[in-house]
C-alpha cells in the first residue's frame, strides 16, 4: 500500500518547511507545485507540477498519494471554488486521507471574513469520501511583523482585543507530525495557537524590542481603516477581508490559547519575542 505523502505549496513557506521536516525523517513525498523551479530540492521527494484550478493536472499529481496536505489556495473571489475541485481531484485520484490548512473559527459566522472560506472547505471535505484532518491555524506571527508599515506603525480597528498568533515554523512542524503518521490524526480538528495571546499594542512593544526602532499601534474606525487602504486600489472583498482581520481581534474571535501545538510537538510553542529575535 501507497505511503506516499503529497504536499501543496511546496514551494511556498509552510509547505515547504513540511516537506524538510519530512525529507529529514526519511519520508518520501511529491511536492506539486505551479513551477517546478521554485520547488525545494529534497531526498526522497519527487515533483509534479499542477495549479488548484487545473482538476486534469491535480488528478494526475495526485494519483498514488495515500495522504495530502491541502495548503489552502492564495486569496481571491474564487477560493472556495478552487478548494473544491481540488478536493474532487483527489477524490478521483484515489487519496485516502485529506490534511488540509485551515482557520482558528473557521465557519459561516466567522469574524474574519476568509475564515468562512475555510469553513466551507471544510465542510466539502467532510461530505467527501476522503478521510480529514483540519489543522486550523492563528494568524501568523511573521505576518503581522509584515503588516507595520514603514513608519514603524500598525493601523487597525483592533481596540483592546488580543490575538494568540503561531509561528509559521510551529505550523509547519505540526503539519509534518501529523502527516508522518496521518491514521492517527483521523476526524480530528486542531486549534493552533501561540502560546499567548496579546494585543497589537503589546505586539508593538515587543517589536520595539527586537528591532530598535520606535513601533507602535494605531486603532482606527472601520471608516478610517477603509480610508487608509483605498490607495491600494483593492476590490471590495479584499479590503473587507483586510478590515476583518482587526474587527476578529477586536471582538474576542482570536484570543483563545490551546494546547495543541505543545500537546503534538512535545515542547512549547513559540513566544512571540521568539519569532521576532529568529529563533526557530
Amino acid at each position: 500500500m501507497s505511503t506516499l505523502i503529497g504536499i501543496t505549496g511546496a514551494s511556498g513557506y509552510v509547505g515547504g518547511a513540511a516537506a524538510r521536516h519530512l525529507a529529514g525523517a526519511g519520508r518520501a513525498t511529491r511536492l506539486i507545485v505551479r513551477d517546478p523551479a521554485r520547488a525545494p530540492r529534497l531526498p526522497h521527494a519527487e515533483v509534479a507540477v499542477a495549479s488548484y484550478e487545473d482538476v486534469d493536472a491535480c488528478r494526475r499529481a495526485y494519483e498514488g498519494l495515500d495522504t495530502l496536505f491541502l495548503v489552502s489556495a492564495t486569496e481571491s473571489a474564487d477560493r472556495v471554488q478552487q478548494h473544491h475541485l481540488t478536493i474532487d481531484a483527489a477524490v478521483s485520484a484515489g487519496v485516502r486521507q485529506i490534511v488540509y490548512l485551515s482557520f482558528v473559527g473557521a465557519g459561516p459566522d466567522a469574524g474574519f471574513t476568509l475564515a468562512r472560506d475555510h469553513g466551507a472547505t471544510e465542510e466539502y471535505a467532510k461530505s467527501s469520501p476522503l478521510a480529514w484532518t483540519f489543522l486550523r491555524d492563528n494568524f501568523y506571527t511573521d505576518a503581522i511583523r509584515t503588516m507595520f508599515g514603514e513608519d514603524g506603525v500598525i493601523r487597525g480597528p483592533a481596540g483592546h482585543g488580543r490575538v494568540a498568533s503561531i509561528a509559521r515554523d510551529d505550523v509547519a512542524a505540526v503539519a509534518a507530525r501529523v502527516l508522518a503518521d496521518p491514521r492517527s490524526h483521523v476526524g480530528r480538528a486542531y486549534e493552533l495557537t501561540g502560546p499567548e495571546a496579546l494585543t497589537l499594542a503589546e505586539f508593538a512593544t515587543l517589536m520595539t524590542q527586537a528591532t530598535g526602532s520606535p513601533h507602535r499601534y494605531l486603532d482606527e474606525t472601520i471608516e478610517e481603516a477603509r480610508a487608509s487602504r483605498a490607495h491600494y486600489g483593492a476590490p471590495e472583498w479584499m479590503v473587507d477581508a483586510w478590515i476583518s482581520t482587526y474587527t476578529a481581534i477586536r471582538d474576542g474571535e482570536l484570543d483563545r490559547v490551546t494546547s495543541d501545538v505543545p500537546a503534538l510537538l512535545g515542547r512549547p510553542a513559540l513566544t512571540v519575542a521568539e519569532v521576532l529575535s529568529g529563533r526557530r
